[in-house]
């Protein structure tokens, strides 16, 4: 499980979310191996007109997938996984901590993308080794501190 140390960021939520956004969305992207999204207005439709509405066949037509034939994901190999540090915040930087981190697991998987904030480096390291051994545990953010482990 990789580990990308996010910080120093402004003490304000606005201000921090934007320099998140703008300074280590980025390179957290890269690392993932994530393409960068289309701009406003370019995604996956022709981007010069043409093109007009898709077409499905008729509906008894369309076949389901055999269930037989679906095969879940395999696990992710170690080493792609990636966990974000945090540092500590107030309670408003909470939401966009969190919704960062749910949208890159969901286009990261199945890899795992998860967050811990927090200062106290034993604490931390106590929750990435939980997480390492947690499989199923994706899109979070754990707040940590020294006295007891996970806050929230």
């Amino acid at each position: 499980m990789a580990a990308f140390r996010v910080g120093p960021l402004p003490e304000g939520a606005l201000a921090a979310a934007a320099e998140f956004y703008a300074r280590f969305l980025p390179a957290i992207r890269a690392d993932l191996g994530l393409s960068d999204p289309p701009r406003d207005g370019e995604g996956d439709h022709a981007q010069h007109g043409g093109g007009g509405p898709r077409q499905l066949p008729p509906l008894q037509e369309r076949r389901a997938p055999s269930v037989t034939g679906l095969r879940p994901a395999p696990p992710p190999r170690p080493g792609e996984d990636l966990v974000l540090i945090f540092p500590p915040a107030p309670h408003d930087h909470r939401a966009w901590r969190l919704a960062a981190v749910q949208d890159l697991a969901r286009e990261a998987a199945p890899r795992r993308v998860n967050a811990v904030a927090g200062d106290d480096e034993s604490a931390v390291a106590e929750a990435l080794a939980w997480l390492e051994q947690a499989p199923g545990i994706t899109g979070q953010l754990l707040a940590v501190d020294g006295k007891s482990g996970a806050k929230d």
